[in-house]
């Protein structure tokens, strides 16, 4: 029997942060790996979050048979509520993944829709022709996982988001002994995670956190906030087992790390002895020196809760002199201002504030240079695709897959939308399909398109002006106006002179045109629009949006 190509289909995550969604695809069978968000960029104005285009899913929906998920952080998991209403196949996943995503589809009211598969790592689960082992990997959330995908035409090794940290918190270290198993046996395709290949040497265990917060923890007299992701199951167990050997009581703050804490709780994942966790009512009575607040909000989200407090904003607590606040959570880019901010906000409210730049108080959960290069080492594949990372990282993490044996003829750099095949006669990209960025504002999924999100940065830039004009309908005399308002242009109290001769233009140019002219709402729309945006580029130089508003009585 023939046997057919694989194909590998990134629809995100290859080419930026996050979005990360990959389909695998084998005769009439399709398994979908990860299915996460993005937080939007600066240039995204008003955008809540970022999905992948699932375009090619749907059109071959009837080939989908899985979703299978590496791990439970939002960037692989939190498009699922979106998609899962387009395409509702099995999602296969561990534990703590499967219960962070039960939740957020209760949100959305598709959990009694949806069907799990729970698995776990060295299980071997069946999936159309598809034969999928989970292999354990070090991550900074518990339960994630790699995977190795058998198929008729050779093995695909998924790394998932990893580090080799050789002292986890939860004693679960990276399966070496499974992944050099299948590098032994024969490796078609490696994928492995390219997020710090940037970074020298290896990435430091989360147990050194532990040891760095006790420290912290020590010196402090007053309250202790700690803000972190509430994803990170092992950073919140650290908290716990320092707040418990040193005598302070945990209260937990953020709608998101309440629910996570219970999720692991409940699993097995997180451990806290009877009475170390306390309610907010009981701050009023806990002496400052016995408390430790383990709250959401270390990006300087506007509305999260670190960020209330900052502003003293917060129904509940008041950031006073005494307080040390730790950001115990690496600065996502694009969050540096709103971080920034938020610390000197804190300061202004007397707190001493520690983050990374000035304490070891956090640590990263992916793979650095020599770890990546022990990975290649282990699977040995055939074909290298490095997947998870901008385009400078895919690139980067090819240099170092050649520096230790794989032929640069054998190392793909693909992007969002190629399809790579892959078969006994070689590997290539072979074509495109549609691929991209869904924007997600408010009730709104994908009605926002960069025509719009451009309209909103001239907004945002140059302001808008709104030119009312009443013309008899008959005659196409002016009836009333013009009035000219204006918005994010000028003050309009103190530039009244402005906005008058602005009347005066709009008046001398619909005075110009033609009486068969005046009879087109479209042409005199036309026309107050040229004349406005002439008007202002010459006296302000800027270029206003400018909406003519018309009324023929």
């Amino acid at each position: 029997m023939d046997k057919k190509p694989i194909k590998i289909i990134p629809l995100g995550g290859l080419g930026e942060i996050g979005l990360n969604m990959l389909a695998i695809e084998y005769g009439d069978s399709v398994v979908v790996i990860d299915c996460g968000l993005m937080f939007p960029e600066d240039y995204m104005l008003g955008i809540d979050i970022v999905i992948p285009d699932i375009s090619y899913l749907l059109r071959n929906r009837e080939k989908v048979v899985a979703f299978i998920i590496t791990h439970g952080h939002e960037d692989h998991t939190g498009a699922l509520p979106f998609v899962l209403k387009e395409i509702n196949v099995p999602i296969y996943a561990t534990a703590l993944t499967i219960g962070l995503i039960e939740a957020k589809l209760e949100e959305f009211d598709l959990l009694k829709t949806t069907s799990f598969e729970t698995v776990r790592p060295r299980e071997v689960v069946s999936i159309g022709p598809f034969t999928v082992e989970f292999i354990r990997v070090s991550h900074s959330i518990v339960d994630g996982v790699g995977l190795a995908i058998t198929t008729p035409a050779g093995v695909v090794i998924h790394t998932g988001d990893f580090k080799f940290d050789q002292t986890p918190v939860d004693g679960e270290v990276t399966d070496y002994a499974r992944f050099s198993e299948y590098g032994e046996r024969g490796v078609m395709v490696l994928m492995s995670d390219s997020t710090n290949v940037e970074k020298e040497g290896y990435t430091l265990s989360e147990k050194v956190i532990g040891v760095n917060l006790e420290e912290i923890f020590r010196k402090c007299t007053g309250r202790i906030i700690v803000a972190a992701f509430s994803s990170n199951i092992h950073r919140t167990q650290q908290v716990f087992n320092t707040a418990e050997k040193l005598g302070r009581k945990v209260i937990l703050n953020g709608k998101s790390m309440v629910e996570n804490v219970r999720i692991a709780m409940t699993l097995g994942y997180l451990n806290a002895p009877e009475g170390l966790i306390l309610d907010f009512k009981d701050l009023d009575w806990l002496p400052a020196d016995n408390v430790v607040l383990l709250t959401t909000g270390s990006q300087g989200e506007p509305m999260s809760a670190l960020t209330r407090m900052a502003m003293d904003n917060h129904k509940q607590i008041k950031v006073k002199k005494g307080d040390t606040v730790v950001l115990s959570s690496k600065f996502i880019p694009g969050h540096e201002k709103a971080i920034a901010s938020m610390m000197n906000h804190l300061y202004r409210r007397g707190a001493e504030v520690i983050y990374e730049k000035v304490s070891e108080v956090h640590v990263s959960g992916h793979a650095s240079q020599e770890e990546l290069k022990i990975m290649l080492n282990m699977v040995k594949p055939h074909y290298f695709i490095p997947v998870h990372g901008e385009f400078r990282h895919l690139v980067r993490h090819g240099h170092l897959a050649e520096e230790v044996g794989v032929p640069s003829a054998r190392v793909i750099i693909a992007e969002d939308g190629d399809v790579v095949e892959v078969s006994e006669g070689g590997a290539m990209v072979t074509g495109k399909v549609e691929a991209g960025k869904v924007f997600v504002d408010g009730k709104g999924v994908g009605d926002v398109k960069d025509m719009v999100l451009k309209d909103r940065k001239h907004l945002s830039q140059d302001g808008m002006v709104i030119a009312v004009v009443a013309l008899n309908e008959k005659t196409g005399e002016i009836i009333y106006g013009p009035e000219i308002i204006t918005r994010g242009l000028v003050f309009e109290e103190e530039r009244l002179d402005l906005l008058e001769r602005a009347k005066a233009t709009v008046a001398a140019a619909l005075g110009g045109v033609s009486a068969e002219a005046r009879g087109d709402c479209l042409e005199i729309k036309e026309e107050v629009r040229r004349a406005l945006r002439r008007f202002f580029n010459k006296t302000l130089e800027r270029r206003p949006v400018i909406v003519p508003v018309i009324f023929e009585i």
